[in-house]
């Protein structure tokens, strides 16, 4: 089936400390300071903030010495085709030990439109009816099927992966029903569509060893305030008094004398 290749470029060092995954480590990066964002296990999910208005990349770093493919999702939105995203779909194969970040939505083989935190109402999937599944970043990680020798003449291309027409049909109920929690989701934070920048890839063969995914990643994003108001992030200390230096310095201007000569 056709999927995305990258190019090799310089492979960076990857921030253990911040990254989640076991066949890839898989973070989210600040493209205006270039620092990984802090992440936040909270009941058995992973957390990060965002910051409305800035640029962030999905960088992943393929941890293995096989090729893997990489179907990536924002919001419950395919990054590559703009489908409701499925398992099954086109993604991005990564070499062995390769790293590589994820900038924007790809618009063609040469450009993405950048991934930008946002107000959930101006995120792309709510702009295009998909609201259900905003604030999360999917990372379905395949490992490839090792090639077999075949007689030229048998040789054959495989079969491009089928929509899953069943998935867009349940996403769009949710999106309807997702309507209701406006208010609510308006509060929210979510991956814009924003402007555009140039992005090359090249298209190759990857046949996958299962239909499912070998691992998954799922890391949630919103605003500091809303993590720190659903106790993902511990609630910051108020204001107290000032520290003293010399807390138990007598009043007195100079020593005083013992009791006894008082």
């Amino acid at each position: 089936m056709k999927s995305r290749l990258l190019p090799l470029l310089v492979l960076l060092p990857c921030v253990q400390a911040h990254a989640i995954g076991r066949l890839a480590d898989v973070t989210l990066v600040d493209r205006n300071t270039g620092a990984t964002l802090n992440t936040y296990y909270h009941r058995g999910e992973y957390w990060v903030a965002g910051v409305p208005d800035a640029r962030y990349a999905i960088a992943v770093r393929n941890q293995t010495g096989q090729r893997l493919l990489a179907v990536m999702s924002v919001d419950g939105v395919n990054v590559i085709s703009g489908q409701t995203a499925a398992w099954l779909q086109t993604g991005y194969v990564y070499a062995p030990w390769q790293r590589y970040e994820i900038t924007g939505w790809r618009k063609s083989d040469a450009e993405v439109a950048d991934f930008e935190f946002s107000a959930a109402p101006d995120s792309y999937a709510a702009r295009t009816g998909r609201a259900a599944n905003i604030g999360v970043v999917g990372v379905a990680l395949f490992r490839e099927r090792p090639p077999q020798r075949v007689p030229l003449a048998a040789a054959q291309e495989a079969p491009a992966p089928l929509a899953d027409q069943a998935a867009d049909s349940m996403a769009e109920a949710a999106a309807g029903a997702s309507r209701g929690r406006a208010e609510a989701a308006a509060r929210k934070l979510g991956t814009g569509h924003g402007p555009r920048e140039a992005s090359q890839v090249a298209s190759t063969d990857f046949d996958r060893l299962r239909d499912t995914p070998d691992e998954v990643v799922r890391i949630r994003y919103d605003s500091m305030e809303n993590l720190i108001a659903l106790g993902v992030v511990p609630r910051p200390r108020g204001p107290g008094l000032a520290p003293d230096p010399f807390p138990d310095a007598p009043l007195a201007r100079y020593v005083p004398d013992p009791p006894e000569l008082r």
